[in-house]
């Protein structure tokens, strides 16, 4: 979750703040450039220059998942030391001064001179943009995460020093760089070391004027992100340990499974359907096009549970998140639709006049992990979201198909499970079906928009909020200090349902939730479309009591399931309303949290006893207060919603609103220390 201040901000890029500007007519004639262009108007960046120029190009962003990039940068390094079959283990440190330390037991970089670069391969790695042992045949990899040969450089080029070392043949090895990648200290031999001694470590400090909103590392952030690769390579030992508290804190993760346990661990607290985790894998040499020969390899880890959702597919490729699928995806969806029906038809459990199962109705309750490793990734786009290498279709499919079915046949009990749960799934498909053309007519019959809602003027979702607002007091108060233009306000009745528990038709028939499906205007689930939404800030606001803590989280679970790409697309936010109010000399002062009060009591040396006003609800504050507190751009607080693991979100939603109570007891029992202003 990301914390944003002021929203006249449109956007931040390269920590260059952009604000809303009026653009004039002349603006063309303001900007036109000298007429003059010649040679001399050509610049050309040096080294590690473009870097630093448009750090935004290379990391995505300076705000903390640019930082927390950095980190991811140079773990894959050394997992590909690991995909090469070199590296069993690797240690992250977060050091005192925020600092990253990330040690590998793999071969080590090159420490001999690169002919082209006249440096050493450890020096070529860290200070020249693609370069690397990663560009096909010729390289020092088979497979590989990066295909670019940017990783390391460009978080020497981000880093205000950087310090690596190297065990090699014998031999320990190294050279530091300082103020985004200089070469201070050439690579040189250090020390002596024994010849099963073999590795690289790198520390580096990233730069604050990179990263002007926060050089801070979240641990959590880096422990999921670790967990997860542990998970993908299984027998790879990755640990953590965080320098800045006393005592340290140190966690280890080592899956001898693989992905098998990173189904387990996504389906702990379900109840599965089938209690084996199903696991396919293969390898097939194909011949492209070219001529060029190509070895790859695929494992897939499924199960299913009782759960309604069908958006449990989590795929990679040479570990590398594919959140919007691709080929290998694909091929998963065409084996799974295939075999389950062709096993139901045979085992008799589809009669003759039933209709196939859809996809779906097969995916409904699965959680899968999908895993390919290819020598030569294509992506669709920059981000590497997507696999768009065809050949791999085709090979997911055969692996599934003729591994899946087998499993069914050797264990008729679980088959017959997995084929009433895809049944159920279809008659839920059909009942809520017809809930959405009922929800539709009738919606069609009143009003294309639910009567609660206090929609704004403006008709540009860029600048239109939509304010989705616990009870009617609260949401009178909004409505009537809102600003009309560009302010839209919906009041909930209550808490809407748990969308985690319930099926897909009660969904449907649920007022709350249709009022919001309908202000809204995206749709939902695999229909739900980002470019049709009527407003580019969800902002959730409640009570700061536990009532409020609830029906936000159960709208985050609605959106998460029902409305993914509104929050991993950054459009919803949770409102920040100020729990103290303290009345001084004729003016009233507002504090978000207890610190925020102790400073303000020093700040205007307020004598013991001077009364304070807590809010309980937001229905407290008129309207004038709640729009100089909690909903003008100009000064509210507000937390931005993100999703940067989706199987750790599809964890803790489930532990914490599924029908399982342990995994809620568990959570409490870790967290409770953590707990502040409870409302009891």
């Amino acid at each position: 979750m990301e914390e944003e201040k002021k929203d006249s901000v449109v956007e931040k890029e390269d920590g260059i703040t952009y604000g809303q500007v009026e653009v004039p007519t002349n603006e063309r004639t303001i900007e036109k450039a000298d007429e003059l262009y010649t040679a001399e108007n050509i610049q050309v960046l040096q080294g590690l220059e473009p870097v630093r120029k448009r750090p935004g190009m290379y990391i995505g962003t300076t705000a903390s998942a640019g930082l927390h990039h950095l980190v991811w940068e140079i773990v894959d390094n050394a997992i590909d030391e690991a995909l090469a079959g070199y590296c069993t283990k690797i240690n992250v440190i977060i050091n005192k001064d925020e600092s990253i330390t990330v040690t590998d037991n793999g071969r080590g970089i090159p420490v001999d001179i690169v002919h082209d670069s006249g440096l050493s391969g450890v020096e070529t790695a860290f200070t020249i943009l693609h370069a690397g042992g990663k560009f096909g045949s010729g390289g020092g990899y088979k497979v590989s995460g990066g295909l670019h040969g940017v990783g390391a450089s460009v978080v020497n080029a981000l880093s205000s020093w950087c310090e690596v070392e190297v065990a090699k043949e014998g031999g320990l090895y190294r050279t530091r760089f300082e103020n985004g990648g200089n070469i201070v200290e050439h690579l040189e031999r250090i020390g002596d070391v024994s010849n099963e001694e073999h590795g690289t470590k790198v520390t580096f400090k990233p730069d604050p004027t990179i990263f002007t909103e926060t050089t801070h590392y979240q641990y959590e952030t880096i422990k999921n992100h670790l967990r997860q690769m542990a998970f993908l390579n299984g027998g790879v030992e990755i640990s953590i340990t965080d320098s800045r508290v006393e005592p340290n804190l140190q966690e280890s993760f080592l899956y001898n499974g693989g992905i098998r346990e990173y189904v387990s661990f996504i389906n702990s607290g379900k109840n599965a359907i089938n209690p084996d985790v199903i696991y396919c894998q293969g390898a097939e040499q194909v011949t492209l096009v070219g001529g060029e020969e190509l070895r790859i390899y695929a494992e897939i880890a499924m199960q299913w549970t009782d759960y309604y959702t069908t958006d449990g597919i989590y795929s990679f490729c040479n570990n590398i998140s594919t959140k919007e699928g691709g080929t290998h995806v694909e091929g998963f969806n065409l084996a799974l639709n295939r075999t389950l029906n062709d096993y139901a038809r045979k085992m008799k459990l589809l009669s003759e006049k039933d209709p196939n199962l859809t996809t779906d109705d097969c995916r409904e309750g699965l959680t899968c992990v999908i895993s390919a490793k290819h020598p030569n990734p294509q992506y669709e786009g920059q981000t590497k979201t997507k696999l768009g290498n065809s050949e791999v279709r085709k090979i997911v499919s055969s692996i599934v198909g003729t591994q899946l079915m087998q499993y069914l046949m050797e264990h008729p009990v679980a088959g017959k499970a997995i084929i009433e749960k895809a049944k159920l799934a279809a008659r839920g498909r059909i009942a809520a079906q017809k809930a959405r053309e009922t929800a539709r007519k009738d919606a069609l019959g009143i009003s294309s928009l639910p009567g609660k809602l206090a929609d704004c003027s403006s008709r540009d979702p860029e600048k239109c909020e939509l304010y989705i607002v616990e009870g009617n007091s609260a949401g009178g108060s909004a409505k009537n200090g809102r600003d009309r233009e560009t302010q839209a306000v919906l009041p909930l009745r209550g808490k809407i349902l748990n969308v985690e528990k319930a099926r897909e038709e009660h969904i449907f028939k649920n007022v709350e939730i249709g009022n919001m499906i309908q202000a809204i205007g995206g749709g939902i689930r695999e229909n739900f479309d980002a470019t049709k939404i009527r407003y580019h800030k969800i902002v959730i606001m409640t009570d700061a009591d536990v009532d409020g803590d609830h029906i936000r989280i159960l709208l985050l679970t609605f959106f998460y399931r029902f409305m993914r790409p509104l929050i991993e697309g950054g459009y919803v936010y949770i409102a920040q309303p100020p729990l103290y109010k303290v009345d001084y000399k004729g003016s009233a002062y507002y504090a978000y949290n207890d610190l925020e009060l102790e400073k303000l009591k020093r700040a205007l040396q307020l004598k013991d006893g001077h009364p304070v006003q807590r809010y309980k609800g937001l229905g407290e504050m008129n309207p004038e207060q709640l729009w100089e507190t909690t909903m003008n751009p100009e000064v509210r607080k507000m937390i931005r919603i993100t999703v940067d693991d989706a199987a750790q979100a599809e964890k803790i939603f489930s532990d914490l609103m599924g029908e399982d109570v342990l995994p809620r007891k568990q959570f409490i029992s870790e967290n409770a220390r953590f707990a502040e202003n409870l409302d009891i």
